[in-house]
């Protein structure tokens, strides 16, 4: 699963440079596949999707930090546990229900966009 910010952030900005994915985002900013990955120009997404890897998207969030489920691997294959939530000072980094991830698709996403 992914993780997921819940609205009582307080826009602190700890967890950001934590993400080895950058899958995290300030409040109100666009976001791309291919910011602080290997991804470039046309890419096929482990969905079939063709997209631009630097195509900016509409934020998910406009108030406070947010981080692109695309994106998240929970950093598996980088750290023992989700760092974002291990520097989270109000526990908001938390798991999304709505994504539901083996292991072994967190892995693949995270082998996707880190050639």
């Amino acid at each position: 699963m992914a993780i997921m910010i819940t609205d009582e952030c307080i826009n602190c900005g700890a967890c950001e440079p934590e993400c080895p994915n950058n899958a995290i985002y300030e409040g109100g900013a666009e976001w791309s596949y291919s910011d602080g990955t290997t991804l470039k120009g046309m890419i096929t997404t482990l969905d079939g999707d063709e997209k631009d890897a630097q195509e900016e998207h509409e934020p998910v969030d406009m108030d406070v930090y947010y981080i692109v489920t695309d994106k998240c691997t929970e950093c598996v294959g980088f750290h023992d546990e989700p760092q974002c939530a291990a520097v989270c000072p109000v526990d908001c980094c938390v798991d999304d229900p709505d994504y539901r991830e083996s292991e072994d698709e967190l892995l693949a996403k995270k082998d996707f966009m880190h050639l």
